[in-house]
């Protein structure tokens, strides 16, 4: 049975860990704000983008454009996963880097059991975990998220499209969280290359002069379309991330209110046994005294 020196103990040490525990929730809510106004303000320039890709290529034979055409076998894979650099956020790691242990043994058994499948890791937790599985990691980009720049989400786009280029893969995925809620997280593995636009069904009246023409237009657009993509998974999951270590952090806060709760009962019913105890002897010592 635990003494009374040992609860005190164990309570300071609640005490301590509820108050990190609550400014790290403060400091989680601070980021999440930021990071999910930019996510947001970054979905309508990628969505609009990823339409006029798919009016243009109506027009155009996509077969011009080898991103945009697909391949008759798939024989090597690329999987770029985005996860965090730090921990503390709840299994927001742990579920992304399923899907992509999933997705490479399921989707792909028969490609990585021929070693096809390749990898890119934005974030430590995903690549610290695959780097130590031995996975074959083209590029990995631990600390990422420490100093987030577009310049990272445009050479992971380069290299990607630069190895289905030269034939080196045959399909690109990319596994990230995307921001849904501060609650739920959206799991995706999404085709990045080919590229596929999606097309809005609905057919448009007016008929566009394009100049030089569709065809030029759509190699410039190819890259943008790209980086934006490979951007705005990453600030997707930079949102998802905070959100996640807020809810984490709040839960972690609440357990330890309820552990104080427990402790104090606990410390409140040893005193009393001990008051008790010493109150026994004095009684049983002034009688042996007085007879």
């Amino acid at each position: 049975m635990p003494t009374l020196k040992d609860i005190r103990v164990r309570i300071k040490g609640v005490k301590s860990t509820q108050q990190v525990t609550k400014a790290m929730k403060m400091v989680a809510a601070a980021k999440l704000r930021r990071a999910q106004e930019r996510a947001v303000m970054a979905r309508p320039y990628a969505s609009k983008l990823k339409d006029m890709l798919g009016s243009l290529s109506a027009k155009v034979d996509t077969s011009l454009n080898p991103l945009l055409s697909g391949r008759s076998e798939i024989n090597k894979v690329l999987v770029i996963l985005i996860t965090s650099d730090r921990g503390l956020c709840g299994a927001f790691n742990t579920n992304i880097i399923k899907l992509a242990y999933k997705t490479i043994h399921e989707d792909f058994t028969a490609i990585h059991s021929n070693g096809g499948v390749s990898m890119i890791c934005a974030g430590s937790r995903g690549f610290d975990f695959f780097r130590k599985r031995e996975y074959k990691i083209v590029k990995g980009y631990p600390a990422v998220f420490q100093s987030l720049d577009f310049s990272t989400a445009k050479e992971i786009a380069d290299t990607a499209s630069g190895m289905y280029l030269r034939g080196e893969v045959d399909k690109v995925i990319v596994a990230y969280n995307e921001f849904k809620s501060v609650l739920a997280p959206n799991l995706k593995a999404e085709v990045l290359l080919p590229i596929a636009p999606e097309t809005s069904g609905k057919e448009s009246s007016s008929d566009y002069i394009y100049e030089p023409s569709p065809s030029a237009i759509i190699d410039v657009l190819v890259p943008k379309h790209l980086n934006t993509q490979i951007w705005r998974m990453m600030l997707e999951s930079n949102a998802a991330e905070q959100a996640a270590r807020m809810a984490a952090m709040d839960s972690a806060t609440e357990n330890a209110k309820e552990l104080l709760r427990t402790l104090n009962i606990s410390y409140n019913r040893a005193r009393q046994a001990a008051i008790t105890t010493e109150l026994s002897e004095i009684v049983a010592g002034a009688e042996a005294l007085s007879s």
